[in-house]
């Protein structure tokens, strides 16, 4: 399946302002990066840089008044997503040094409250790809997924207690369960082919048996069509922009994800 996914973000700002971008996905073993454009306006200097999470970020000064970011890119993506029911959990004396960050709890996935909750959820599944895959079924079906309800990321224990929240609270509520029951998972966000409203969506990664495996909890049947463009341990980790100093007067972000041929036509 091909993509062309597109993000434009505008700013209106007082004085001269620092951020950091995350806003362009990388290749891997599950999607493909075939064509990109990326523009700022007015032009200004950026240095790219890739962070502890492997994500490509671009920090720069952005000048008083108006500014934009135009962001696109032609994305090959799996037709689907990869399952493995059945697949053994991982020791950790033998995952990968890069992995064992996700084991610990971090500011919104506060996995030390969850391990009585995580058992019970997973009673009765052997233990790896088969215990995340319950975790996935019982957030869906436990936790309202509201798009809009909320503008600020929520701990896994506030989504837990309200619950309720937006595609990131679900995320973390499964990342926690995970971590609790020692399975290395990890935040994502990116894009969703068809998703509505459309806007930037989240979800989560299980290390299972030497691989990461994606779930998400707020679609009603695995499916294709996502564009990965950072990992982190959460959603603090991966805001796909950081601003510093004053508060922008005004911001705006509007995100489209269309299906194309491989030669980029529509």
């Amino acid at each position: 399946m091909w993509l062309h996914t597109q993000c434009d973000v505008d700013f209106e700002l007082d004085v001269p302002t620092p951020f950091i971008l995350m806003l362009r996905p990388r290749s891997g073993g599950q999607q493909w990066i075939a064509r990109e454009a990326y523009e700022l306006t007015p032009s200004v200097p950026a240095r790219e840089y890739t962070d502890d999470y492997g994500n490509l970020c671009q920090r720069l000064v952005a000048p008083r008044g108006a500014f934009a970011i135009r962001t696109s890119a032609d994305v090959k993506v799996v037709d689907e997503p990869a399952t493995a029911p059945g697949a053994p959990f991982t020791p950790v004396e033998v995952l990968p040094d890069a992995v064992l960050i996700y084991l610990l709890p971090s500011r919104y996935c506060e996995s030390e409250l969850f391990l009585q909750m995580a058992q019970e959820i997973t009673g009765g599944c052997e233990p790896g790809y088969d215990q995340v895959a319950a975790i996935e079924q019982w957030v869906a079906r436990r936790i309202a997924y509201l798009p809009g309800s909320s503008a600020a990321p929520l701990t896994a224990a506030a989504v837990n207690s309200q619950g309720s929240g937006v595609c990131r609270d679900l995320a973390h509520l499964g990342i926690a369960l995970c971590r609790a029951l020692t399975i290395p998972s990890r935040f994502v966000v990116g894009y969703l082919d068809g998703l509505d409203p459309m806007d930037m969506h989240a979800w989560f990664e299980a290390y299972v048996d030497g691989a990461w495996y994606s779930f998400d909890a707020t679609q009603a049947r695995r499916r294709a069509g996502y564009v990965a463009v950072g990992y982190g341990r959460d959603a603090a980790d991966v805001a796909v922009y950081n601003q510093f100093g004053p508060l922008v007067r005004r911001s705006e972000m509007r995100v489209s994800v269309s299906r194309i041929d491989a030669s980029g036509r529509r």
